[in-house]
């Protein structure tokens, strides 16, 4: 560990304290619910913008109850996830952010940085003390977190190597195919569900796949051709993965699947609700991301095709041989709150004793489950999930996404579907193969100035590649100007640290 780590990392165990079990209940009585030494307030006006991932904004049946049990007025701001990023970076370009912000993704945090180092955020390490839920986040996330050494955001808890197939076994079934293992056993299966049009009329799309190159099937499959997680070690030196021949026979590999059909040819484009109702609607049969989105994809398939099966699958081999996927730190994204909507330190601290109790065990079942009797039921002391899914979709699913616990203080469920308690234990069990990203604790000025664009140069390179309008001599003059306008600092800045 690097003397800037351990400085962050002390700098965390200062800000919270630790207990045993982390995964235990922790007191979410009516004393437990207000910041310590404070009287009850409220309700506590707050507006937030989240990350809306189905096709229409929920009732607002949560929100009310939400807000009773928060002592709030929530004024929610849902935006779709396909413009996630845009609205951010517009909402923040004009000052016009909502007091409480959820970022898009781990990858978009990363982006704000120097946003962040500017002094454009709260710093909130120094309050989580005063909280019964917040001084008991886990300091090593919070670790992974840190900018400068401090603590700007709370973090939405994520089992960290989630990625995976999801892929219809009925039709691999009809085909004599097994679960794929390899890359060629993929583009094996690929190639017979769109030989066989499975999906009838010509209209059968092999894989579906979303305008992301990290959550969607870009990442995953660049790790069975050797590309490290975002960053790697070649050399002994740290270098970006669009550097290594891996990313390069990836890019291959996603053109060919383009140029042959074998994949829908607008993902560039299309948002991530769009490729699921492409399998949904029957046309697609395979999935790659999350592999805990197959509780939705198959309840809501079997309204479509009543036939429909669905099949996990993460134990793939990649160049020499061995399982490997890519994880997370242990946090999705994180909520990052705004001086230029938050005005003072006593209004921060108001909201976030709200926030606290999103980490209650009340508010964490309330954000996934919904409510008992309506969007769940209990049986011997666990939580059985409603099995309509249209229900869930329209007052459930989008809360989901606000919800910062996954698992710590969250009722365990019983699995309706055997296929999602499969996808929890192979996520559970990837963690032993999984590789992260070496730079996650590091700190690079150039990047902080420089990433967001830098990065969007280097994806609309691999993108026009993929899409035929640059060879491979275009695409590393791409990597050329990424390192003449500021990438050869931000390796230098990183390999600096990595080297203590």
């Amino acid at each position: 560990m690097t003397k800037k780590n351990t400085a962050i990392l002390l700098s965390a165990l200062t800000a919270v304290s630790l207990i045993a079990g982390c995964a235990n209940k922790i007191d979410s009585s009516a004393e437990a619910t207000k910041s310590e030494g404070e009287a009850p307030k409220g309700p506590i006006k707050i507006s937030i913008m989240a990350d809306l991932q189905t096709t229409e904004v929920p009732s607002d049946k949560l929100e009310k109850v939400l807000e009773q049990k928060t002592n709030s007025e929530l004024h929610i701001q849902w935006v779709p996830d396909g413009s996630y990023d845009e609205k951010f970076q517009a909402a923040f370009a004009t000052g016009s952010l909502p007091q409480v912000v959820y970022l898009k993704n781990a990858a978009s945090f990363t982006l704000v940085r120097d946003a962040v180092k500017n002094n454009q955020f709260w710093e909130v390490g120094p309050f989580l003390l005063d909280y019964p839920n917040l001084k008991r986040l886990n300091p090593t996330i919070l670790n992974h977190t840190a900018v400068g050494g401090k603590i700007y955001s709370l973090y939405q808890e994520r089992q960290p190597a989630r990625a995976g197939f999801i892929y219809r076994k009925d039709w691999a079934d009809k085909l004599g195919l097994t679960a794929p293992k390899t890359v060629d056993e993929l583009y094996t299966m690929l190639k017979k569900f769109k030989d066989a049009d499975l999906a009838g009329g010509g209209k059968t799309i092999p894989l579906s796949d979303r305008n992301d190159l990290i959550y969607g099937a870009f990442k995953t499959v660049s790790m069975f051709f050797g590309t490290p997680n975002g960053w790697g070690v070649q050399d002994g030196k740290l270098i970006p993965d669009f550097m290594t021949k891996g990313y390069v026979d990836t890019m291959k590999f996603m053109k060919k699947l383009r140029d042959e059909g074998l994949i829908n040819q607008d993902f560039p484009v299309t948002s991530k609700t769009d490729q699921q109702n492409l399998m949904v609607t029957g046309r697609s049969g395979l999935y790659i991301g999350t592999m805990g989105d197959v509780k939705g994809l198959q309840e809501k398939t079997v309204n479509n095709v009543p036939e429909a099966e669905y099949e996990v699958v993460n134990d793939i081999q990649g160049v020499d041989g061995k399982n490997i996927t890519w994880g997370l730190s242990g946090y999705g994204t994180v909520v990052l709150f705004p001086k230029s909507s938050i005005n003072s330190e006593q209004e921060l601290k108001s909201i976030l004793g709200v926030m606290d109790k999103f980490y209650s065990p009340e508010i964490a079942d309330l954000l996934k489950y919904g409510l008992k009797d309506e969007h769940y039921a209990w049986k011997d002391g666990k939580i059985v999930p409603s099995t309509d899914s249209k229900l869930i979709e329209k007052e459930v699913r989008p809360y989901l996404n606000m919800a910062l616990y996954e698992s710590t203080n969250v009722t365990p469920a019983y699995y309706s579907l055997p296929v999602f308690e499969k996808a929890i234990k192979l996520s559970n069990g990837a963690v032993n193969f999984m590789i992260t990203d070496p730079t996650i604790s590091l700190d690079s000025k150039t990047f902080n100035e420089k990433g967001s664009r830098l990065q969007d140069l280097m994806k609309d390179a691999t993108y026009q590649f993929i899409l035929n309008k640059i060879d491979e001599a275009g695409f590393q003059a791409a990597v050329k100007k990424w390192e003449n306008d500021g990438g050869q600092k931000i390796i230098d800045e990183f390999n600096e640290q990595y080297k203590k």
